[in-house]
């Protein structure tokens, strides 16, 4: 019910390059227009966290609300619900008449902090607190999720906790990081930091700096201000605030690829093998072999959160087209023929 898996993917022919791909996509590919209706929702510990609903109430598929499917998204490391690959996702959705719900993380999407505590790959707290809400307000409705990249990680991270003890029947991942320390490791090497990892912990300290005289309370924020690395970045910063004693700590409680063989619900992953964020050596093969629930498919091209195909590849990647089979196989298939509920 998933034929695009099957199909051999080739890359535009004039970026096929992994990092070339990497770059132009976010400049390349169109914004589709969506108009958001935004809920901010408390946390246990006074937090609050920001989540961009489309409702789809025009759904002419699934004109009752309260069963029409709902597809959680969950963005990138300093992404949020404007990024393009969120949007174009939201766009396949609508086509089949679902609703979708982005979870943005804390303090990204232009709210406020509330606590000193912001977010990272390996504490699945909001994400649990944010699919408990979701699932509460439409019970009856269908549920599944997708991340991409740190969201992916993520979802994969709290898939690996749950089990099957989850509202959602499937997830779809999308250029996640396996094992963290082979994608920094990947991330130094001089020409990947000049073209990703400097931007990237710029990204960060961005993301930060606007909460500043909140997180100064429990930081040395100049310190965390002069990293030059996602990893400084994380040592000085992500890792203290979410109680580690060392980076070292932080990044084996962050790779999904430890806690694969417990996700006890039907995940596909895909995944390019010139991804220089996730390099392929560190992707868990044979892990994913042994583990029923867990399809796994990779490409020779693709870099990270790429997929352009076509020789003038605005509308639509292959990563789209992938996206939206299966949810649909997961929605229209999987739940009429009665394997889940």
């Amino acid at each position: 019910y998933c034929p695009v898996v099957t199909e051999t993917y080739y890359p535009t022919i004039w970026c096929w390059e992994g990092r070339v791909q990497t770059l132009l996509r976010p400049f390349i590919t169109s914004r589709p227009q969506v108009q958001y209706r935004n809920e901010l929702i408390k946390t246990a510990d006074g937090g609050q966290i920001s989540l961009d609903w489309f409702d789809n109430n025009d759904s002419s598929y699934y004109p009752d609300a309260s069963t029409r499917p709902t597809v959680l998204l969950l963005p990138g490391l300093t992404g949020t619900s404007k990024e393009s690959y969120i949007l174009h996702m939201i766009y396949q959705s609508e086509t089949l008449g679902y609703r979708c719900v982005v979870f943005n993380n804390r303090g990204i999407a232009g709210e406020e902090l509330l606590t000193p505590r912001t977010y990272c790959a390996a504490n699945t707290e909001d994400l649990e607190a944010v699919i408990h809400h979701v699932h509460s307000l439409h019970p009856s409705a269908p549920f599944m999720a997708a991340g991409v990249s740190m969201g992916g990680m993520l979802l994969l991270n709290y898939l690996g906790k749950t089990g099957r003890d989850t509202p959602l029947m499937a997830a779809a991942i999308f250029s996640a990081g396996w094992n963290v320390f082979e994608s920094v490791e990947s991330l130094e090497k001089p020409l990947n930091w000049l073209l990703f990892n400097y931007y990237l912990t710029t990204c960060l300290q961005s993301s930060i700096s606007r909460h500043r005289q909140m997180l100064e309370k429990l930081f040395d924020m100049d310190l965390v201000m002069k990293a030059r690395t996602v990893r400084e970045f994380d040592k000085q910063f992500t890792s203290v605030m979410f109680g580690y004693r060392s980076i070292d700590d932080y990044y084996e409680d962050s790779s999904p690829c430890r806690k694969l063989k417990s996700v006890g619900i039907p995940v596909l992953c895909l995944n390019s093998v010139d991804d220089v964020f996730s390099p392929a050596h560190a992707i868990p093969v044979e892990t994913a072999k042994q583990n029923a629930n867990v399809a796994l498919v990779l490409t020779s091209c693709g870099g990270h959160i790429g997929f352009l195909e076509g020789i003038w590849p605005r509308k639509c990647t292959y990563m789209d087209r992938v996206f939206k089979q299966f949810v649909q196989a997961v929605f229209e298939v999987y739940v009429k023929l009665g394997v889940v509920t």
